[in-house]
């Protein structure tokens, strides 16, 4: 039964070391070749209809998404041929997931950059702070 407390005591302190190594890592406040842009900006760019692609799961995207925006999931979706089919590389075009602890909009953005898109605005804050300015949000209907 010691053994197991041991072992026990040793997955807790593991398990607690990861967490907090995770829940500190943030998405980097710029990326080379894109423009890191505010939640006040990002109303603006909405308002003039430039796009938004909305990099997250797609089970956050039904949930709730800046209304219009474009789901391309970073993790099995975002790619240059279906970003092209949505925004030539001369227009602009802004990108955004869960916001600032999450990695998928700046990922996103790099590859866009390398892809040649001139005009990418990287959404850091994203949806927590779109929602908490009570801008729209839009969920899927079933």
């Amino acid at each position: 039964m010691h053994h197991v407390k041991k072992w026990f005591c040793y997955f807790a302190i593991f398990y607690l070391f990861i967490d907090s190594c995770v829940a500190d890592s943030t998405a980097p406040e710029h990326v080379q070749g894109a423009q890191t842009i505010d939640t006040l900006t990002a109303k603006l760019f909405f308002d003039q209809k430039i796009p938004f692609i909305d990099v997250r799961k797609y089970e956050d995207f039904i949930a709730g998404h800046i209304p219009g925006a474009y789901h391309l999931s970073i993790k099995s979706d975002f790619d240059e041929l279906r970003l092209r089919a949505i925004v030539d590389k001369e227009s602009p075009v802004v990108i955004y997931c869960n916001g600032i602890y999450c990695m998928g909009s700046s990922i996103a953005a790099q590859k866009a950059v390398n892809w040649g898109w001139k005009t990418i605005y990287y959404y850091r804050e994203g949806i927590p702070a779109w929602k908490n300015n009570e801008y729209p949000i839009q969920a899927q209907q079933n």
